[in-house]
């Protein structure tokens, strides 16, 4: 015999103005839970006032499981079990997605040019997919990145002006390097930054043991300073050597 079906009743705020957010993932997460649920629209900012005012509650949406009072979307997560997000707690979530979309579209670059998914130009498209998306996080604010980025930088603290300076700098040589031309400027400006970048992360985090949010990402983000911010600048280093070598050893590439 099946399990009876819960009910549930939810009370969100539906205008023409105004659809509530919290109210629409607090309906979804009921009907994923398999509840039937007793959808009510408070229409106007007065009903929802006034249902505040009834149920002496602060916010909407509400949500009710056999007649009690659950809460807000919130509280619904946690009686189902999920701990509550942290919007200010340190991740990595925006440099995975960043890295991702990245390699996503250097695998697609590489089958588009030469029908593979590997070739000798991958990895560097990679790198510079990741140099000019990381560019844009800096760019979309270009004075909280360099505030951010200030608290650590070794040449930033000496000559201010580089910390507007770095992201038009990456987003240069990621430019560059995706068209492969001008390979030798491509290359200094990615193993002068990079180079910069990997000692301040290594003294900040490693010598000086400060605990401080990246700035690789841009403002407004939580990505601790450390390994990924290290990463970011190593891999520049990186592509610059191999550029400049395979230049070198075959001047024609």
């Amino acid at each position: 015999m099946a399990p009876k079906q819960r009910h549930a009743a939810l009370y969100r705020m539906v205008t023409d103005q105004h659809v509530c957010p919290y109210g629409l993932k607090s309906l979804d997460l009921l009907k994923h839970r398999g509840f039937k649920v007793s959808d009510h629209h408070l229409k106007s900012r007065e009903e929802a006032e006034s249902f505040k005012q009834h149920q002496k509650v602060e916010t909407t949406p509400q949500t009710f499981i056999d007649g009690k009072r659950i809460g807000g979307y919130d509280d619904l997560r946690r009686y189902f079990g999920a701990k509550p997000k942290d919007p200010q707690a340190p991740g990595y979530q925006p440099i995975i997605a960043i890295f991702g979309m990245a390699a996503a579209m250097a695998l697609a670059a590489s089958w588009a040019a030469t029908a593979e998914l590997l070739d000798d130009f991958t990895l560097r498209w990679f790198i510079a997919l990741s140099m000019c998306l990381l560019a844009v996080q800096k760019l979309r604010d270009l004075d909280g990145f360099a505030t951010m980025f200030l608290t650590y930088d070794l040449l930033a603290r000496h000559w201010v002006r580089y910390a507007w300076l770095y992201p038009f700098g990456e987003a240069l040589a990621g430019v560059l390097m995706i068209a492969n031309v001008l390979w030798w400027l491509s290359s200094a400006i990615a193993l002068f930054i990079g180079t910069i970048g990997a000692i301040s992360v290594v003294y900040a985090v490693y010598i000086q043991k400060r605990e401080l949010s990246c700035a690789c990402v841009g403002s407004g983000t939580k990505v601790p300073l450390g390994p990924v911010s290290l990463l970011e600048n190593m891999m520049m280093v990186t592509v610059a050597l191999w550029m400049l070598w395979m230049n070198l050893r075959d001047p024609g590439l």
